[in-house]
């Protein structure tokens, strides 16, 4: 890799996020970001479990994995990852990793890891969207709705993050009007990634989970800075179907097809600027409106 001290900032706080220490085989801990936050972000967790489960599998890529988060994590303590290697078959890999904080299991997740192999391809079209250099930086549309935000919120809301993401059709952070229950946007890494660097769907399973949940809200003119909402991610799975790099603008197309029950279901596919689906994945969380006596 590049020497770390040529690396920007937000960049080298995600690949240290992503370089779990070895503790023992099939053994590892994953640091946390020094962020002020009440639990540890959802695809914090996700990309470090999909790390261990990689280590444990050299030749083989992820293919799909699915999970479930059983409690939230506490951002102020490491979190220890035991991969269980299920089986080791001529062409797939199964691994299950249990991330662990204060001796109790707070994530699981089953991955599966295959050899490269050529078959029949076909896939859906991707969405005509705005290209992403045609739509506003990130960091000067946050800035454009900063008075919108609610003052406690305000330094996280344009704090620097390793992930710029472009939306097509940006909404009121606050008081949204309510739409259909589409999100779409373009992310990438805000700087490149060092060329010998080969855990990209890492990278994608972190960033998976910054917005797929809030897709549920977008029909209820809602968002979580509108503090009405309580929410949290149960279960997330990911495909990943093509090549690609998580450092080159991707589509993120998320759709969320009900909500019920105190929970919102989100489906996404992940397209390359090129049109190439590379990517699609599922979460179900806990969607409650909050009590006007909490």
């Amino acid at each position: 890799m590049d020497n770390e001290n040529d690396m920007p900032g937000t960049l080298k706080t995600l690949l240290d996020l992503l370089d779990l220490e070895t503790l023992e085989a099939d053994l590892f801990r994953g640091q946390a970001p020094k962020e002020d936050r009440q639990r540890v972000f959802g695809g914090h967790v996700i990309g470090q479990a999909l790390v261990a489960a990689a280590r444990t599998s050299e030749g083989r890529r992820p293919h799909s994995l699915h999970a479930y988060f059983l409690r939230p994590g506490d951002p102020k303590v490491p979190i220890i990852y035991d991969v269980d290697c299920i089986r080791d078959g001529r062409s797939f890999t199964t691994r299950n990793v249990v991330a662990r904080q204060h001796g109790r299991p707070i994530y699981n997740m089953s991955v599966s890891l295959m050899v490269d192999e050529k078959g029949l391809e076909h896939q859906i079209s991707m969405p005509d969207v705005p290209d992403p250099d045609d739509l506003p930086e990130e960091r000067e549309r946050r800035a454009a709705l900063l008075h919108r935000i609610p003052e406690k919120s305000q330094a996280r809301f344009m704090a620097d993050r390793a992930i710029e993401i472009r939306p097509i059709d940006p909404r009121d952070p606050v008081e949204p009007d309510p739409a259909p229950p589409i999100e779409r946007y373009w992310a990438r890494t805000r700087q490149p990634l060092p060329d010998d660097f080969d855990r990209h769907e890492c990278v994608l399973a972190y960033a998976s989970d910054i917005t797929l949940l809030a897709t549920c809200l977008v029909p209820h003119g809602t968002t979580w800075y509108g503090g009405k909402i309580l929410s949290a991610s149960l279960d997330h799975s990911m495909w990943f179907h093509r090549p690609f790099r998580a450092d080159e603008w991707l589509l993120f197309d998320q759709t969320s097809p009900s909500s019920s029950g105190g929970r919102g279901l989100n489906f996404g596919n992940i397209f390359a600027r090129d049109g190439r689906l590379v990517a699609s994945m599922t979460q179900e969380g806990m969607v409650r409106v909050r009590r006007e006596d909490t």
